[in-house]
């Protein structure tokens, strides 16, 4: 058994290795809050800087200068996607229901960003919304909306700009998804992002 066992590992060796995928030296550390808990869920992303330097790098403008900061999660399927970003959703629903909800998922920054599209949908997947063909035929990204999806989703590919990746907190993302929601398919609960912030890859995440 030892022999055999042995010839496995020799064997596992030398055979080729699919690279990982390229992801930069610093990672999005997202705070959320549910309700009125104070208590916050973390999820952690990776960024692929090289496949998508333009949005990697107004993401981590839009960061630095706390945009993302009190956005609600506007959109929601259960166990397959989430979105956010969209700043008209800081006010939405304060007191519940009194929002505009219709609404959501058609604010931004005021630009779109050049497509850079190339990487595939998997389970963790983040990427930027944006318009559809018959008025973006250049497939530009929102300025600052952003999906994740839950599950891998191929029809999506080709389509829209996948700038990171999730490496930890699906299950926060998964629960997220699975809130009861109105019929523009916006979660009932106030799911807020707290914070967002950058920090080294292979850092200890500071939780607040």
């Amino acid at each position: 058994m030892k022999i055999c066992l042995t010839a496995f590992a020799l064997l596992l060796a030398f055979l080729p290795v699919s690279p990982a995928a390229p992801i930069g030296p610093e990672v999005a550390v997202m705070e959320i809050q549910f309700g009125k808990e104070k208590k916050t869920q973390q999820v952690v992303i990776g960024l692929h800087d090289t496949a998508a330097p333009l949005t990697v790098a107004n993401f981590k403008e839009l960061v630095g200068k706390k945009f993302y900061n009190g956005l609600r999660f506007h959109r929601v399927f259960p166990s397959s996607l989430v979105q956010t970003g969209d700043p008209k959703t800081r006010w939405m629903g304060l007191p519940l229901g009194l929002g505009d909800t219709e609404r959501s998922g058609t604010g931004g920054p005021g630009y779109t960003i050049p497509a850079e599209i190339g990487r595939k949908h998997v389970r963790g997947t983040v990427a930027m919304s944006r318009l559809g063909d018959n008025i973006n035929p250049a497939k530009a990204s929102n300025g600052s909306q952003f999906y994740i999806t839950l599950t891998p989703t191929p029809k999506l590919d080709g389509k829209y700009t996948v700038f990171g990746e999730v490496l930890e907190g699906l299950d926060v993302l998964d629960a997220i998804s699975n809130e009861r929601t109105d019929s523009n398919d916006f979660p009932l609960a106030k799911i807020v992002i707290k914070s967002i912030t950058i920090q080294p890859r292979f850092a200890e995440p500071a939780r607040q």
